[in-house]
């Protein structure tokens, strides 16, 4: 079972990464996230 979690897990952190990583700076900026924090907003999307 933890490993089925561990793998959600990833398989939304790089969703996350993904989704986040096609957006322009524009609408980063607009979310209030630097693209330099794309991979921090994902960690803490899957906690």
């Amino acid at each position: 079972m933890n490993l089925a979690r561990s793998f959600n897990n990833w398989r939304k952190y790089r969703q996350t990464c993904n989704e986040l990583g096609r957006m322009s700076d524009r609408e980063l900026s607009d979310l209030g996230i630097g693209r330099g924090d794309i991979a921090y907003v994902a960690r803490q999307a899957i906690k």
